[in-house]
């Protein structure tokens, strides 16, 4: 569950953590901000549209689908692009952000359907999803520096950055197939959606196995009595799990499927947000004071003696701070709903602090390296602290039955929460930077690239 985290935020994180190449390539450009808009526009569009499909298409199709649209763009991107060079800057500059769109799409439906299977399991493994995410920032932190380091030729270190990250999302995926079908997997999530658990069948089953889509209501929701006898459905043996043996050999009640209709969405959703609205607003508050500041203002640091290491050395400590933070939300505290959302409104501390450090332009405040490495690492920790928490948390204020769609909602509010951060950014940097509205215009758009691929 660790390396699922990986998965869905590693593509995205190739794209954005090479800024020094991006800086190269296209010079006077703001391809960090265009990129982190892009991506978040993208990915809210497909949280919603999952959130919509969550009861017709099946979890692992889903999941399926994600990893092929992330593994994509990133192949694409690292053979035609880096390695053969063969558009011109202009073109670069469209297919880069085209390709991360693709990777937007893909990987926040992948993304959106984990934190739906995770909230069937145990909440360790929640906890291994989240964790996941920051391992991948930290893996692809340490390889860009690594690869800047030993092969000083910017396209060839450049290439190998994208492979390692081609290779790392194959075994992702590879062992997302392979533990799906392990019999502690298929235990939980029969479970959850009301499968394999005692004899007989749920009439209000449809058989797709998500018994909250069917005239929930609140009581249900406070109470968790969301029905009885859920239905026995894989065929063949026993397994014993948790300390129980579990049949798995009892025949299928044929059941008509049938989709829910416009009006029970709306009420299933609402029913469950009802009751975790403070941890959806927590959530959505603190990434999108985050998404204020990293990746873009934070790429945009500059320092005369460290020049373009200092924003990736500034990502890097984002990145491994923000790992802790998630490693520390493991710790058994019950937050309240509340008390989440008050620390995570005083995390807006950072934005005047940051702005300290490029502004004014000429001669920033806050002008020395420690202090944006300093903000980077404590930001980085209450990111991951209060962006984990709550996700965590959230699912088990419902029944097991309805954990997949509180996993799934507190996904739209987490997206929701990327967008307005980012939004804002690239706002605030288009209105501080008079010439940012033309620089996309400086690039040559009848220089082909040359031989370096700039």
């Amino acid at each position: 569950m660790l390396l699922a985290g990986v998965g869905f935020l590693l593509p995205y994180n190739s794209f954005i953590t090479d800024v020094d190449y991006l800086h190269h390539k296209f010079k006077g450009t703001s391809i960090v901000f265009d990129m982190s808009l892009t991506y978040i526009l993208v990915a809210l569009l497909a949280v919603i549209l999952n959130n919509v499909l969550v009861e017709r298409l099946s979890m692992h199709t889903r999941i399926t689908v994600g990893y092929i649209l992330a593994l994509g763009p990133l192949v694409f991107v690292s053979v035609f692009d880096v390695w053969l060079a063969k558009f011109t800057t202009r073109q670069a500059y469209i297919i880069n952000l085209v390709s991360v769109g693709v990777v937007a799409f893909g990987c926040t439906v992948q993304q959106s359907s984990f934190y739906g299977y995770m909230g069937m399991l145990p909440k360790r493994y929640t906890q291994g999803v989240m964790t996941g995410e920051s391992t991948a920032g930290v893996i692809i932190s340490l390889s860009r520096i690594f690869t800047k380091l030993l092969i000083p030729d910017e396209r060839r270190n450049t290439l190998i950055f994208f492979l390692i990250s081609i290779s790392m999302e194959m075994l992702c995926f590879l062992l997302h197939l392979l533990v799906r079908r392990s019999r502690f997997v298929r235990y939980y999530t029969n479970h959850a959606q009301g499968k394999g658990l005692s004899k007989g069948h749920d009439p209000r089953d449809n058989g797709t196995g998500y018994r909250v889509h069917h005239d929930v209501t609140a009581e249900d929701v406070k109470f968790g009595n969301g029905g009885t006898g859920p239905s026995t459905t894989e065929e063949g043996g026993e397994d014993f799990v948790g300390g129980t043996y579990v049949r798995f050999d009892a025949p299928k009640a044929k059941i008509r499927r049938s989709w829910p209709g416009v009006r029970d969405m709306i009420l299933h959703r609402y029913v469950v947000s009802r009751v975790i609205w403070a941890y959806m607003l927590s959530i959505a508050v603190t990434y999108s004071i985050t998404l204020c500041l990293f990746p873009g203002l934070e790429s945009e640091i500059r320092n005369p003696t460290l020049g373009e290491w200092l924003p990736i050395l500034i990502m890097a400590t984002f990145n491994m701070s923000d790992f802790v933070g998630k490693i520390l939300a493991a710790l058994p505290y019950d937050w309240s709903g509340g008390r989440l959302l008050f620390f995570s409104c005083l995390r807006v501390v950072f934005i005047p602090l940051f702005v300290m450090c490029v502004y004014p332009a000429s001669a920033p405040t806050l002008s020395h390296p420690a202090w944006p490495c300093l903000f980077s690492l404590l930001m980085g920790v209450t990111n991951g602290y209060f962006g984990s928490v709550p996700m965590i948390q959230a699912a088990g204020k419902v029944p097991p039955e309805q954990r997949e769609l509180a996993g799934n909602t507190m996904t739209v509010s987490y997206m929701t929460g990327l967008m307005v951060g980012s939004a804002v950014a690239y706002a605030a940097y288009s209105f501080t930077a008079p010439g940012s509205g033309t620089r996309f215009a400086t690039l040559n758009i009848h220089t082909p690239a040359n031989a370096t691929g700039y």
